[in-house]
């Protein structure tokens, strides 16, 4: 199983907020928010959280479990 996530979809719902834009708001690299968008970086529960205030939303509705079907 690999963990999902919405981020992209979420930053162009927020008036097309950039990788860094997000990451300044939340105190980590942009480099953090692209590993983590392309699923290389799983976040800790803190950032998920932090990412979920700057949403406005659940870290529920950010990140989900995909499952590999084989």
């Amino acid at each position: 199983m690999e963990l999902g996530n919405q981020i992209r979809r979420l930053r162009f719902e927020q008036g097309e907020m950039s990788q860094q834009e997000l990451a300044d708001s939340i105190g980590v690299s942009r480099m953090t928010i692209y590993s983590i968008e392309k699923g290389k970086y799983t976040p800790s529960t803190l950032l998920a959280l932090k990412l979920a205030q700057v949403f406005n939303t659940t870290v529920e509705h950010i990140f989900f479990i995909k499952s590999s079907e084989d």
